[in-house]
């Protein structure tokens, strides 16, 4: 059984990671030749009753890294003009700089480890955020390489959907069809889903 509400620490529920929820608008599926065009990441708090909350969101548009692919069709589906002038996209070396420093922050005022990588799909984000932490050589990556939380498989099992939309719909979140598909808003909605199903699992097993 999981500890007292009164005892129970970020540091304690995910054996030591903090979970960051994380999404990513990309060129394509190819995570070493498709350009990574978007990243945001939702830092998570917990309260004194162990509930978790969603603190901030660090979110960067980021430039094609030299000699990118841009797949048409991904960027049909996404609607990012990634030279667009009023995007203000960073390099990827900045924009990760940017994103690690308040999780390697976060992680150390949980008193935890490491960062684990929430994402829907979370396999796909972390491929991209690997493969750009290789192309710019940044050494403290805060997250664990390979291990991953999956809102598929917890929204499967807590509400019988593996779509975000549809997830949020039996979870009575808030969704706007218009406004999906930014970095921002998928992993907002993401941590929305990850906390209300964490925090149910945690009244469900206070009562038993």
């Amino acid at each position: 059984m999981m500890n007292n509400a009164s005892t129970q620490k970020m540091a304690t529920r995910f054996r030591g990671y903090l979970p960051v929820v994380v999404d990513v608008e990309t060129a394509g599926f190819d995570h070493k030749k498709d350009a990574l065009l978007e990243v945001a990441a939702v830092l998570l708090k917990m309260d004194s009753d162990g509930y978790i909350h969603i603190d901030r969101t660090v979110h960067h548009h980021i430039e094609p890294f030299p000699g990118a692919n841009l797949d048409p069709k991904a960027l049909e589906f996404n609607g990012i003009d990634p030279y667009h002038p009023f995007r203000l996209a960073i390099s990827e070396q900045e924009g990760l700089a940017n994103i690690f420093k308040p999780i390697r922050q976060a992680i150390k005022e949980a008193s935890c480890t490491r960062a684990i990588l929430v994402g829907h799909n979370a396999v796909f984000d972390l491929g991209f955020m690997n493969a750009a932490v290789e192309r710019t050589g940044i050494k403290r990556n805060p997250f664990h390489p390979f291990s991953t939380l999956d809102t598929v498989t917890l929204g499967a099992l807590a509400y019988g959907q593996t779509v975000l939309a549809r997830m949020a719909k039996e979870a009575k979140i808030v969704w706007d069809s218009d406004s999906a598909h930014s970095a921002k808003y998928d992993a907002e909605k993401t941590a929305e889903l990850f906390c209300t199903i964490v925090n149910q699992w945690r009244d469900f097993i206070q009562t038993r």
